[in-house]
This record gives C-alpha cells, sequence and structure tokens, in this order.
C-alpha cells in the first residue's frame, strides 16, 4: 500500500468529514488536516430547508458528529478558515498561511447563486448554511408575506414552512414550469398542483426586471411590468461551484476519474458537489448533488488515494427526496435522460403515485409522491436500465393506473 504522507481535506461538510473518517477507517495514520470555511462543527444540510426551518429539529441535532467524535480521529482540524488559493503543493488559507500536502481532497461543496444586482439587506434570503437558516427562521416569524424567486426544490420546501406558519407565499420562475429542468414538465405539474393546494401562488415563465429592499418589505418588478410585494424575500437560484480557489471554472465542477482524481493532478481528489466524477453508466462527467452520491465518492477516494483496491462508487445511481407539507418526494435515477414519460396513480387518487422515465424502451429514472415503497420496488429496475415490459409489469403488480 502506497504511503500518503500529508492528507489535507478542504471543505468540513458531509464529503469533507466522510473522507477524513474514511481514510483513517482504511488505514491511513499519517497527518490529516481537515479545513473549513464555517465555524461550525461539519453538519448535514438537508434539515436546513426542513426540520430546523421549521422548528421541528433544534440546530444543534444537525451536527454529524461530536467534538469528542471527531477527536478519536487526530485530526488538524481549522474551522472558519477559508481555502483561497493552490501553491504549489500547497493550500493557501485567507490569513496567508500555507498548508503543505502530499494529497489534497478538494470536498468545498457550492454556495448559493445570487441574483444580478442583488442588494444585500436584511429582508433578503438566501439558504445554504447554518447561520442563513437562522436568519431566514427568525425572519419568517417576523413576516406575514414571502417572495421566493427560483422554483427549485429548496425554494419549495420553504415555501412549504412558510404556509405552516400562515405567510402568504409567492413562488416565481422563470421557467415554463417550476421544477421542470429536473422533473420535466408533466411531472412538475404535479409539485405546482401540490403548492397550489396549499394556497401557495405560482408565476412561471416570470423574469425578475428589478428588486428593491428597504424598512418595510420587497418590491419585485417582472418583466411583463407587474409589480409583487412582501415582508420579506428567498433567493433560491441554484447553487455555484465553489472551486476558484482550486483552479475551478464556470458550474462543470473539477473533472475527475471515476475514483475521484482531478483531471491532470495525481495527488489531488475531489468529491461531493464540487465534483464532476466520470460515471461509467452514462460515460460522461457528471455533478451530481445528493447526499448519498457524497458518501459513496469519499469512500471511493480514500481508498483510491491510499492505493487500496476499490469499486467504482455504488452510488453512481442519484438520489433525491424533498419534504413538502406532509408529501415526500423522492427521485432516483437521471430524468434528464429521459425521452417518455409515464405517470402512474394508486387507484382513487393522484397520490401516492409513481413516474417512471424511459429512454429507448429502458429505465433511467423513477420520481414517488408519498410513496416509498413503490420507489423501493422501482429502484433496481432503474439501476438495471430494465426494459419497458418489465417496467409496465411491475407497475401493473402493484395496482397502478396510468394517470
Amino acid at each position: 500500500m502506497a504511503r500518503a504522507g500529508r492528507v489535507v481535506v478542504v471543505g468540513a461538510g458531509l464529503a469533507g468529514l466522510r473522507t477524513a473518517e474514511e481514510l483513517r477507517a482504511a488505514g491511513h495514520d499519517g497527518p490529516l488536516t481537515l479545513v473549513g470555511a464555517e465555524e461550525h462543527l461539519p453538519y448535514d444540510r438537508p434539515p436546513l430547508s426542513k426540520q430546523v426551518l421549521t422548528g421541528s429539529w433544534e440546530p444543534e441535532r444537525v451536527a454529524l458528529r461530536s467534538a469528542d467524535a471527531l477527536a478519536e480521529l487526530s485530526l488538524d482540524l481549522r474551522l472558519g478558515t477559508r481555502a483561497t488559493g493552490l501553491a504549489d503543493d500547497a493550500v493557501v488559507l485567507g490569513d496567508g498561511e500555507r498548508l503543505p500536502f502530499d494529497h489534497l481532497v478538494v470536498a468545498t461543496g457550492v454556495a448559493a447563486r445570487r441574483l444580478a444586482h442583488q442588494p444585500r439587506h436584511e429582508r433578503v434570503h438566501e439558504l445554504r448554511t447554518l447561520e442563513d437558516c437562522l436568519r431566514l427562521q427568525a425572519g419568517l416569524a417576523a413576516s406575514r408575506s414571502l417572495l421566493i424567486v427560483g422554483g427549485g426544490f429548496v425554494g419549495a420546501e420553504v415555501a412549504a414552512a412558510a404556509r405552516a406558519q400562515g405567510l402568504d407565499v409567492t413562488i416565481v420562475e422563470a421557467l415554463p414550469a417550476p421544477f421542470g429542468r429536473v422533473l420535466g414538465t408533466a411531472v412538475a405539474q404535479r409539485c405546482v398542483r401540490l403548492h397550489r393546494d396549499h394556497g401557495v401562488r405560482v408565476l412561471a415563465g416570470a423574469r425578475v426586471e428589478e428588486l428593491r429592499a428597504g424598512e418595510d418589505g420587497v418590491v419585485l418588478t417582472l418583466a411583463d411590468g407587474s409589480v409583487l410585494e412582501a415582508d420579506r424575500m428567498l433567493v433560491a437560484v441554484g447553487t455555484s461551484v465553489d472551486a476558484g480557489w482550486a483552479g475551478g471554472t464556470g458550474g462543470a465542477g473539477l473533472a475527475c476519474d471515476d475514483h475521484g482524481r482531478v483531471a491532470g493532478r495525481d495527488r489531488v481528489y475531489a468529491v461531493g458537489d464540487v465534483a464532476a466524477w466520470h460515471s461509467p453508466a452514462t460515460g460522461d462527467r457528471e455533478r451530481v448533488e445528493h447526499w448519498t452520491s457524497a458518501t459513496e465518492q469519499a469512500r471511493v477516494a480514500a481508498r483510491a488515494l491510499l492505493g487500496r483496491p476499490v469499486e467504482p462508487a455504488a452510488a453512481d445511481l442519484p438520489y433525491f427526496w424533498s419534504d413538502q407539507y406532509r408529501t415526500k418526494i423522492q427521485m432516483v435515477g437521471r430524468p434528464h435522460l429521459a425521452d417518455t414519460t409515464r405517470i402512474h396513480d394508486t387507484p382513487g387518487g393522484a397520490a401516492p403515485s409513481v413516474a417512471v422515465y424511459l429512454r429507448r424502451g429502458r429505465l433511467v429514472a423513477a420520481v414517488s409522491f408519498a410513496a416509498p415503497h413503490l420507489l423501493a420496488r422501482l429502484r433496481p429496475l432503474v439501476a438495471g436500465a430494465a426494459p419497458e415490459p418489465e417496467v409496465r409489469a411491475l407497475t401493473d403488480a402493484l395496482g397502478l393506473v396510468p394517470a
């Protein structure tokens, strides 16, 4: 086994922490530094827009490991410290310090994308960090109305939380259908219906022309001249890769092989949201912002870095879930590859329901609404790219009917 020497992991979220844990579990007993831009101990992000925002979890509950558990890893833990660049074989920190490394793992994830000319104002929010969540939580408690710019899943989960608190909520989406980029138009309409059934105003094909914020609230002017006002606003227009310090450009992430090694850098690896790994399933490089992918990539990269035998990541199959109102929406696979989408309902109602996505007669993805048991049956078929007759036989056996 090759000796790893001094390993530096930059990014103290899920992917970075799991990498450090996997390195120790696989036998690395050398120096190991974990650098994190936030001052908090490593924590889990998905609950921020779900349990923490609604108050069902205390903020401390999102911690991935206690201070004592982290101490057992014998880490040089650098929290509240941002990496700003690479110089030779060292990471440059914000205070100018250089951390030399024999191997580097980049796990800095993504940042919330901002609108052009977006003001920095206490009534205009983003949601990526724990501090963002706590500020938004306090803001919602003091408000009666909320505008959400962006029709993705973070915005949808915040809309559900705000409606549960009695706020008037409007979602503004530039695309023809909110959620359409991820789920496709037909399935996206199920999400839109869910929100409208709970009193949310959903505006599609609406582009922001101007955003103003003041002491009395926020004012949004759309391209068609219409004006929307609210006490508060959430900007949820996606994410941008946090890899400029490591030489990454654009939104594609750091290009990696299927073991996480960054192209052109033999001793640099990348895991999690920042990394675009080669996918054996598609033959392309993909950047997958999913919890399960981050944990699997950490396992693979750690063993590859140490020269241990390793199989490709089992989570090459993307998985995602979202809690909205009392409906759990789950997705497995790659809906964007599909050329055909079919929705199946349980008799007598639209939910529980599933959608199957096919490409050239093979199953490439499935989405379920309030039906985790149905998705569990479909998941192995997605993993195996099952032919359409096999998919149809299963949906028939489950008693599902075409929508």
